[in-house]
């Protein structure tokens, strides 16, 4: 009969859910009756403005930014109580930049274009640095109104942009459960097109860097003093294998051509660094380093 049903699916959900965590699930509370209990204390705060028992607010939807290749870094994570902080460290992706565009997200899903944007500003007066050397620090911070304040900071320079928003505004219940369930639904694919942008982003930054190094004055007289013989071939080879996979949709093709130049490029990096040190250091004695 029905009933049957239920309990069968029931130790079936049991049965999963102890297989994947390794441990066996706590299941001496009813769903249903901790509902009831937790409406039947709210209103009974409400009735007799009793202070007993405070209720906290939690953040419904996950709060962040978008970064390079369209994904998100989530900072403050869903069911956060209510005052939440959260901050984290981004830098630059090209050389030179002077300003940094930034994208509020609430949301789930791993990609920007799956969740839903609540703000932009930019973050302008970087002085123009080598891509990866400004460090810009984010924080979100949800105050008791459920107001979130964003501020972006460049550690170097001082400078700093802000905004407000409310990530609660034009939400209902309602659009909150269904943006859940899509999470949940599309989880798979989602985490499988993060690691797809996530590995063509480490390989643009090690062709960047490589080609830039090629590129260099000083390169030519490196190559002829200081490379072993087929060496710059093999470099310029894994360059090339690595450009050709880089778009494709074969992320282990990706990595494995990514690994490829590294490998090849090691003992050039080795060298470049070792020549910049040596100018550095340059008509300098113990004292003054």
């Amino acid at each position: 009969d029905w009933s049957s049903d239920v309990c069968s699916s029931d130790l079936l959900v049991r049965q999963l859910v102890g297989e994947l965590f390794g441990r066996v699930p706590h299941t001496e509370l009813n769903p249903d009756e901790v509902v009831a209990l937790g409406a039947a204390v709210q209103a009974d705060i409400l009735v007799t403005g009793s202070r007993d028992m405070l209720l906290l607010d939690v953040t419904p939807l996950s709060l962040g930014i978008e970064t390079m290749g369209g994904i998100v870094s989530k900072i403050i994570l869903r069911n956060s109580t209510i005052p939440a902080t959260g901050s984290e460290m981004f830098t630059t992706g090209v050389d030179n930049q002077t300003a940094v565009d930034i994208h509020v997200l609430q949301g789930e899903r791993e990609l920007v274009s799956d969740n839903r944007s609540l703000a932009r500003f930019r973050l302008r007066g970087i002085p123009p640095m080598p891509a990866g050397m400004p460090r810009v620090q984010v924080q979100f911070q949800i105050d008791a109104n459920g107001i979130l304040s964003v501020t972006a900071t460049e550690l170097r320079t001082g400078v700093e942009q802000s905004i407000e928003v409310k990530p609660s505004y034009g939400l209902t219940d309602e659009q909150v459960e269904q943006m859940l369930i899509e999470s949940f639904e599309h989880a798979e694919a989602d985490f499988a097109a993060r690691m797809l942008i996530e590995a063509r982003n480490e390989a643009e930054s090690v062709i960047t860097a490589t080609e830039k190094t090629l590129r260099a004055p000083e390169f030519p007289d490196v190559a002829a003093r200081d490379l072993a013989d087929g060496e710059q071939r093999r470099i310029e080879q894994a360059l090339a294998g690595l450009k050709h996979v880089i778009l494709s949709e074969n992320r282990d093709a990706i990595l494995q051509w990514t690994t490829v130049l590294n490998d090849a490029t090691r003992h050039l990096a080795e060298i470049m660094m070792n020549r910049s040190v040596k100018a550095a250091l340059a008509g300098k004695n113990v004292d003054t380093i």
